[in-house]
């Protein structure tokens, strides 16, 4: 395991810890070389979560691709670490629910977008922003006003 700090490949494991449905192994590792702590999580490989993209084309699900979105529309934000990587699991956990084990990136984005909705309303229009991909300003101020309207409801 490359330590996310150093690139250092030795490590030793402080603390494993099992989820509740016995599916993850959240691990506690530190590095040997610059003694800094980062977590990994070991899961069974099964069959991937799939995106249905707009043009029709099928992708792998990727955490990190939704997680550096979130990161970009909530930087210089006050919101905790934990609460995107809780959007990220609570999409991956509705692609999970799916039988096709497949949803499409229009239903990906309102999961997220009603999450980020609730948690900062920043956030929220920074990301609307691209995933609505806003061509000119006017679709900028309604998605505002929207968002005023609602607080006001």
């Amino acid at each position: 395991m490359l330590c996310p700090f150093c690139g250092h490949r030795e490590d030793k494991v402080i603390d494993s810890r099992e989820s509740r449905e016995g599916e993850i192994i959240r691990r506690r590792r530190e590095c040997l070389k610059c003694s800094r702590r980062f977590t990994t999580y070991e899961k069974i490989d099964e069959i991937p979560y799939m995106v249905i993209k707009k043009d029709g084309r099928r992708e792998k699900f990727d955490r990190q691709k939704i997680l550096a979105g979130l990161l970009r529309a909530s930087e210089k934000r006050p919101i905790p670490m934990s609460k995107l990587a809780d959007i990220v699991d609570e999409t991956e956990g509705k692609l999970a629910e799916s039988p096709d084990r497949e949803l499409s990136t229009t239903e990906i984005g309102n999961i997220i977008m009603d999450r980020l909705r609730a948690l900062d309303k920043i956030a929220y229009v920074r990301f609307a922003s691209v995933y609505r991909d806003f061509q000119d300003v006017e679709a900028f101020l309604e998605e505002v006003k929207d968002l005023i309207r609602q607080k006001r409801s």
